[in-house]
């Protein structure tokens, strides 16, 4: 992935994940990222803004005691660099993102001349197409507001395919358990992932299933070691789940005034450790 020269002041993240978990490890650089926002729903972002509060470790890592502040009675979390916000994602995104960024608490987390990061790990797909396909048009028309031109990345992990037999054993042991996926519908193959960005206008976009980046982008060192951990002997049956789910990622270029961005954002992709070249 390119990399901008001045990190901290040039890079803009904004994650939207579902799940309370929360490490060390994944926590944001607060010294490379201008900023860092992560949304969810309230009753998830009440239990990580308390995990964050209660853990000396995360509290650090995330700058002074006196920096880090809850918000909207417990449900948002502020540091110098990284915010918690509790939204529900399928609202009408100009309503909901609008009001929760141009707030008191959120004014300034998201510029658009600032290259900015899409992160979406199992949201989507969880969500109307409708609801998805406006919050991704809402991001685009937002950056296309900026006056210096900037770089709108994202990238979606999540299932697909669930209309071929496998497909359907996933979704109704889904179902068993009252689990819709609303949004998977729309996506039936590889090659309909790609769509997701390039209906946007996104001048890039790619996909992997899980099943190519385990055989093609780990390092057989490191598929011997997860291996002598998990003690998998179902391998044919590990491919096909992985088969079924992908990450795609696209890129949009807000070139202004026919000037070109110098990093090459268009050949943003994985690549393959050198013993599996």
């Amino acid at each position: 992935m390119p990399r901008a020269r001045n990190a901290k002041s040039l890079v803009l993240v904004l994650e939207v994940i579902r799940g309370s978990g929360v490490s060390p490890q994944n926590t944001p650089r607060k010294d490379l990222l201008a900023s860092y926002v992560e949304i969810d729903f309230p009753e998830i972002t009440t239990k990580k803004a308390m995990s964050i509060r209660k853990n000396k470790d995360l509290s650090l890592l995330l700058g002074r005691p006196e920096d880090v502040k809850l918000a909207h009675g417990g449900t948002a979390l502020h540091a110098p660099a990284y915010h918690l916000i509790p939204l529900d994602l399928r609202l009408p995104p100009g309503q909901a993102l609008g009001n929760a960024l141009n707030s008191d608490a959120g004014a300034g987390l998201l510029s658009p001349n600032l290259p900015t990061l899409l992160l979406f790990e199992c949201v989507l797909v969880y969500m109307r197409p409708a609801e998805s396909e406006a919050l991704i048009q809402w991001f685009v028309d937002y950056f296309s507001a900026g006056d210096d031109g900037a770089v709108l990345g994202a990238i979606v992990y999540e299932m697909f395919g669930l209309n071929d037999p496998f497909g359907k054993v996933m979704l109704n042991n889904l179902r068993a358990r009252n689990v819709d996926l609303p949004g998977a519908e729309s996506y039936p193959t590889f090659d309909s992932l790609l769509q997701r960005f390039l209906r946007h206008g996104f001048d890039a976009s790619h996909a992997l299933t899980l099943r190519e980046i385990r055989r093609t982008y780990i390092s057989h060192q490191e598929l011997e070691r997860i291996s002598q951990l998990e003690m998998l002997d179902e391998i044919e049956e590990l491919e096909l789940v992985l088969q079924h789910y992908a990450i795609t990622w696209g890129v949009k270029l807000y070139e202004r005034n026919g000037q070109s961005l110098k990093a090459n954002w268009k050949g943003w992709a994985l690549r393959a450790p050198e013993d599996q070249q």
